[in-house]
């Protein structure tokens, strides 16, 4: 099988694929047009990225593209809706860059506190003033950190804050109160609550439809003046006017780690925030350290292992499963050659449309359970003619609607 890695990725990723068989093309200048017809000369099996936006084109281009990974959490640069149209995993490697992220919002947090960077630049300028970027100081232990997005980043940034002694509240769509006392936070039911006169904010959600631009005015609204504001996250998550405006007109301090100007590779740079005082701005380095690239090497070679083994892609983001289907027909059958072709041929029949299906061998060999997610009116005479295929021992149906189950 063959990959393209059209990002720089650690050497650990390469070196193991080439080690189990795979025919890697490490070319990470990729991008755009060059990417197309790359894909279109190679047709890998797998594409990896990092930055690297992969669009329509790029999978239309090769015909035999079965997978893509992000070397990454997000996966808001691929086009997710083509790759599923077109049978495409797309896969991610979540937390793999989770410590790196946390320990770099606490480099903000403390460059901003402390304002480390302005003191930095005018010593190496000449200048000692220690009076003057002293006094704004206030110091962490004590202080109230709100944190968006209760994922693995945002909950080592949780785990980091209470080493500061720093209060945590926070707020997540799938953090619920009991989550939130295993994980020593006050559970906050939006970002709005968890703001509310919080001496940090810092966020840490993906960009969807139902995060973008969330951070917002009425966010920035509720914090304390002078109050701190960390993005390592997505700049589509914040409503960039907003935070320019709390900056200009109420001191809101911010450290961020994107933007919504970020050039690929060693360029010029312009942005309003960056002139404005009180803000730390970096590159986008939240995963970028060794470990943290390893990490994530590891994943990557981890999933297209796994994929050309197993077929399975077990952090593929695309996957439907049962959703939208109207219920699952359970088959116990014993393990022949045919028994499924045959309930499969009576599905067809009954013009029932077959989803996900999974058929899971007992230990022995002798028998099999099939669970087949599908889509259409399942009767109990449909039911009664999947049972007498042969080898069939017993079949059952269950509506994902709460219906009663149909047996034959």
């Amino acid at each position: 099988m063959r990959a393209l890695f059209a990002d720089s990725l650690n050497p650990v990723a390469r070196d193991t694929l080439l080690a189990a068989g795979w025919d890697v093309f490490d070319e990470p200048k990729l991008s755009g047009d060059s990417l197309t017809e790359r894909l279109r000369v190679l047709n890998p099996d797998a594409l990896v990225v990092r930055s690297t936006k992969v669009l329509a084109e790029h999978v239309h281009a090769a015909p035999g593209l079965g997978l893509v990974v992000r070397a990454g959490a997000g996966v808001n640069t691929i086009d997710l809706a083509t790759c599923s149209d077109r049978g495409v995993y797309v896969a991610n490697c979540p937390g793999k860059n989770a410590i790196a992220v946390a320990e770099l919002v606490f480099g903000l947090m403390i460059a901003l506190d402390r304002n480390m960077v302005p003191a930095a630049s005018e010593v190496r300028g000449g200048q000692w003033r220690k009076s003057h970027h002293a006094k704004g100081a206030r110091g962490l232990f004590g202080r109230t950190l709100a944190i968006v997005g209760m994922g693995q980043i945002g909950e080592a940034v949780a785990w980091r804050a209470r080493g500061f002694g720093m209060n945590v509240r926070a707020y997540s769509r799938s953090l619920d109160p009991k989550r939130a006392r295993l994980l020593r936070v006050k559970h906050c039911t939006s970002p709005e609550q968890a703001a509310h006169g919080a001496d940090v904010l810092s966020v840490h959600l993906a960009c969807t439809d139902d995060t973008r631009g969330c951070i917002n005015k009425a966010v920035f609204d509720v914090l304390p003046e002078g109050a701190m504001f960390i993005n390592a996250a997505r700049h589509e998550v914040v409503d960039e006017d907003a935070l320019l405006d709390a900056v200009q007109n109420r001191g809101l301090r911010a450290g961020l780690d994107v933007l919504s100007v970020e050039p690929k590779g060693s360029t010029d740079v312009a942005h309003p925030l960056l002139s404005q005082d009180g803000v730390v701005v970096t590159p986008h380095l939240g995963a970028s350290t060794l470990q943290a690239s390893e990490a994530v090497a590891v994943s990557v070679a981890d999933i297209l292992s796994e994929w050309a083994l197993t077929g399975r892609v077990s952090t593929a983001v695309n996957i439907a499963g049962q959703e939208g289907r109207d219920g699952v027909l359970v088959v116990r059958h014993l393990d022949r050659v045919g028994v499924l072709a045959g309930v499969l041929a009576e599905l067809r029949g009954g013009d029932v449309n077959v989803g996900e299906m999974e058929n899971i061998t007992l230990s022995g060999r002798k028998a099999a359970i099939a669970r087949i997610a599908v889509s259409g009116t399942v009767t109990e005479d449909l039911i009664k003619h999947v049972e007498a295929v042969e080898h069939v021992l017993s079949a059952s149906y269950a509506s994902a609607k709460g219906a009663a189950p149909v047996v034959g």
